[in-house]
């Protein structure tokens, strides 16, 4: 009698626990949200361009994205998403200070945004005249404890480094990660219309302790893009945000008649700037993973701490770092011939 009311007390507190956590797996979380790894899309079908060839070769462009979701009150509570090759993040470094109605529409107008700044970067590359004007570099913060805060101030146009030209957030990032914390740079910046260069120590970044900074938050002003000379559309079926970008200014030249995939599969990642740049995007982790899960032979990422990432969880798929639309059309036109009949 004994072991059966043990038995029958163990089965209702099993049931109970079961009943618990299946509670906290339906309840949703106010903290945290889950990033979650999508396959890789093909853009051939989503893409819409007047003089468009159809596809011939075997390989073709793809567009990585990512599904999120809010966390599980379960998840909150033990630090970690469940699903597989998922990331838990904070709220606020999810929405800002937007509501997740505004993030929403920021993220479909800078899909927007992107698809044009693509568009316009491609037809250039082809022989097109498309009016583009370059954006400046324009200094919003300034860390006073750097060596750098006893020279720029806010409001100062970042014009060059070491006397190559900035015209984006992203070649700014590329001319100084490229030296060591300590390096001492020749920075040339415009302040009330008067032009100076000055030399500027560099500080460790506080993203990876072994590439250079030098202490500043900068904005992008000015920029813009003319009237394509073609007609362009591109379907991405609510997607949003700019990281599509690369791929879509692939994907237009491959339309147009260039073999740019060179035969492979080819999935893409990076926000691209007007002056052709390739930014730093966020949720490399479950990008690779959908790359890797839609078959693709080769996976364009931008340059630094993202390909460092996205090799992680590569499993076998060749990750090819770029940090310029020029130098990504070069890694393909590169690649060894591709065989009939291969994988």
């Amino acid at each position: 009698m004994r072991s059966l009311t043990l038995a029958r007390a163990a089965g209702a507190g099993l049931l109970l626990a079961v009943i618990a956590l299946s509670v906290l797996y339906l309840i949703p979380s106010d903290k945290y949200y889950v990033f979650l790894p999508d396959r890789a899309h093909p853009l051939e079908p989503l893409v819409s361009i007047a003089g468009e060839h159809p596809a011939t070769e075997s390989g073709g462009v793809y567009f990585v994205d990512v599904r999120f979701r809010k966390a599980h009150l379960l998840e909150d509570l033990l630090g970690r998403p469940l699903a597989r090759g998922a990331t838990l993040l904070p709220k606020r470094d999810v929405l800002g200070d937007a509501t997740a109605k505004q993030a929403q529409q920021i993220d479909l107008t800078q899909m927007a945004d992107s698809q044009k700044i693509a568009a316009a970067v491609a037809l250039r590359r082809l022989g097109y005249r498309v009016p583009i004007k370059l954006p400046n570099v324009v200094v919003r913060g300034v860390l006073r404890k750097a060596p750098v805060g006893r020279v720029l101030r806010p409001g100062d146009k970042i014009l060059a480094v070491n006397g190559k030209q900035v015209h984006s957030l992203g070649r700014l990032h590329t001319l100084i990660a490229s030296h060591r914390p300590g390096a001492t740079l020749s920075i040339t910046y415009s302040r009330s219309g008067r032009t100076a260069t000055a030399k500027i120590r560099t500080i460790a970044s506080t993203d990876n302790k072994r590439q250079a900074a030098i202490g500043i938050l900068v904005d992008e002003t000015g920029g813009s893009v003319g009237k394509l000379p073609i007609k362009v559309r591109i379907n991405t079926q609510g997607v949003g945000g700019p990281s599509a970008g690369l791929a879509f200014a692939l994907d237009l030249m491959e339309e147009l008649g260039h073999n740019v995939d060179n035969g492979y599969k080819v999935a893409a990642t990076g926000e691209l700037a007007l002056d052709g740049s390739v930014l730093p995007i966020g949720a490399v982790k479950q990008k690779t993973i959908g790359a890797s899960e839609a078959g693709v032979d080769v996976f364009l990422v931008p340059a630094g701490s993202n390909a460092r990432v996205a090799r992680k969880y590569a499993q076998g798929l060749k990750i090819v770092p770029v940090q310029s639309f020029p130098q990504a059309l070069h890694a393909l036109a590169t690649l060894p011939a591709k065989h009939p009949g291969s994988a």
